[in-house]
């Protein structure tokens, strides 16, 4: 049970890799295993059989949110926005309670602590703008598939996997690549997705390792970051309101995901 469980997240965390305004980061910190990842996959031959145990079904699930589960995501998002992001909002929002409990765990709580929470919750409505402009402004011609571009591309992608609220989608967009990432996993194009694979694993174990040293010496003040990212997520999902039925809807699932969200914790 406890794999399919872990199996369900990994799903969901891979779909965050592909989706626009989702973190893969921020999913990984609502189900309440951030750290635990970041400690198996830096150390994983320390105690080699109980970190694969746990990163065997988050990896697979994590392959096959990218693969398939992400076209059924992608399509909730473009026909349903309101609904879907609503739930993943409630989602967010009741793992803040938790999140709030565990960054003061250590040292309790610090009024300057707060600086960092807004200098990073700042930087998520930083987000908001470039997702917007972004595809207005950059116009690269990619008709022939350059390999250390690509690879290139996924080294600065795995910013958005690693660090929580950081959406890989405008680190994509932000390099002319997001429509031909899209088109190479909805095509499962290799010529694509294996230079960017490459790129995003040598990104993700040198961005992890980051993670993990401010973690051991600033536990409490990247904690605080981290909520400041995951609140600013919100506001990237944000996609109006309407007092309609799709609008009631909407609400029922944001409740929905508040109440899941607290429940994980």
């Amino acid at each position: 049970m406890k794999f399919l469980i872990d199996y369900g997240k990994g799903i969901l965390i891979g779909c965050g890799a592909i989706l626009p305004g989702i973190s893969s980061g921020v999913l990984c910190v609502i189900f309440g295993i951030y750290e635990k990842l970041v400690n198996s996959i830096l150390n994983l031959f320390h105690n080699f059989k109980k970190n694969f145990i746990f990163l065997l079904p988050i990896a697979l699930g994590g392959v096959t949110g990218v693969l398939l589960v992400g076209k059924l995501l992608n399509f909730l998002f473009n026909e349903y926005p309101m609904p879907t992001k609503f739930c993943f909002i409630g989602l967010i929002l009741g793992s803040i309670p938790a999140l709030c409990k565990q960054a003061n765990q250590n040292k309790g709580f610090r009024l300057h602590y707060l600086f960092y929470l807004v200098a990073s919750f700042l930087i998520g409505i930083l987000s908001v703008c470039l997702e917007n402009i972004l595809p207005n402004l950059i116009s690269l011609d990619l008709s022939q598939n350059n390999f250390f571009y690509f690879v290139l591309s996924g080294f600065f992608m795995s910013v958005g996997i690693v660090v929580p609220g950081v959406s890989s989608s405008i680190i994509l967009m932000s390099l002319g690549v997001y429509e031909l990432y899209l088109g190479a996993v909805s095509g499962i194009n290799f010529s694509i997705l294996l230079p960017m694979m490459i790129g995003a694993l040598i990104g993700s174990l040198l961005f992890l390792k980051l993670i993990q040293f401010l973690l051991n010496h600033y536990y409490t003040q990247t904690f605080y970051a981290i909520i400041g990212f995951v609140l600013g997520s919100v506001l990237i999902l944000y996609p109006g309101f309407s007092f309609t039925l799709e609008g009631l809807i909407s609400i029922v699932l944001l409740v929905l995901g508040f109440r899941i969200g607290l429940i994980y914790h």
